[in-house]
């Protein structure tokens, strides 16, 4: 019973026109990163290595491949794809409840939990969907336009230079954990989802959540640095960058096969793993005991 109410969640999420906003948006965002730099592609880079340009020589011409235009389209896209992703999650119990569909659903054979337990696999589905579509369009789509060759990728006043053939593997990885964070997202606008009767309030109330812990983070002020940004779930959401960062040898050399920081991307999964749990928790125990009257 459970897969077969998981399956019409997933109808319900992809009969909504809506749902492809985010396909769209994602594609269009590839094409105009990928038509700047064939277009105009060392000015783009100058502008997106500026901090850097004081500190290293930067080759222009070998930068440009397939690698460093997806890593790039990554920075830009996964900000404001918590938003796309607040748009499904956050509409999944609300929308049912504004729709006056609500009390039939919860009149079906299944329990509460199990209503709240598929509407948000289907989330994550639709999470890892949009991440394989911008997959698809973001690095497959960028080796064939511009070949691919070392990734060059700044970190502060560092460089860090990966050879072609260590860097699929990478790529598949920061897909990975990056559908672990915007699955988060998915967790929270379900969450505030279950305590609301219309659509707006939990995709308001998620990306507002998102915007204020961004913004403490960026801050850098002492008292937040030591108390909320090592447990907030916007800071972990950052950890697929670790997958670029690599360790040298004494030569400088990069070493293959190699993360900078292992222990802090273990962390960051776990913390996001249990953000998961704690806004599935609640949500289950909410929607358990709400009274359903629409």
């Amino acid at each position: 019973m459970f897969f077969t109410l998981l399956r019409i969640e997933l109808f319900k999420i992809f009969k909504r026109p809506r749902t492809f906003i985010a396909f769209a948006a994602v594609a269009v965002i590839v094409i105009l990163v990928q038509f700047a730099l064939k277009i105009n592609g060392k000015d783009f880079i100058q502008l997106y290595t500026d901090s850097q340009s004081d500190t290293f020589e930067i080759p222009y011409e070998k930068i440009q491949n397939g690698y460093f235009v997806c890593v790039a389209v990554l920075h830009l896209i996964l900000i404001h794809v918590p938003l796309l992703v607040a748009l499904i999650a956050g509409d999944m119990i609300s929308g049912e409840a504004n729709l006056g569909t609500l009390r039939l659903l919860a009149g079906k054979p299944v329990t509460r939990q199990q209503i709240i337990l598929a509407k948000f696999f289907a989330s994550t589905v639709y999470v890892v969907m949009l991440l394989v579509w911008m997959a698809l369009f973001a690095l497959l789509g960028s080796i064939l336009l511009f070949g691919s060759e070392d990734l060059v990728i700044f970190k502060e006043t560092d460089l860090h230079i990966i050879k072609s053939h260590d860097v699929l593997w990478r790529f598949f990885a920061a897909f990975v954990f990056a559908a672990l964070a915007l699955t988060t997202i998915a967790a929270l606008a379900l969450m505030f989802s279950t305590f609301s009767d219309n659509s707006l309030g939990p995709i308001v109330a998620t990306v507002c959540v998102v915007i204020v812990f961004t913004i403490i983070q960026q801050l850098k002020v002492p008292v937040f640095e030591e108390t909320v940004n090592p447990w907030s779930f916007t800071t972990h959401m950052l950890g697929w960058k670790g997958f670029f960062y690599v360790e040298k040898t004494a030569d400088g050399e990069t070493i293959n096969g190699s993360i900078e920081n292992p222990v802090a991307l273990i962390k960051s999964s776990l913390v996001l793993m249990g953000y998961i749990f704690l806004f599935l928790l609640i949500s289950i125990r909410y929607f358990n005991k709400k009274d359903i009257l629409s």
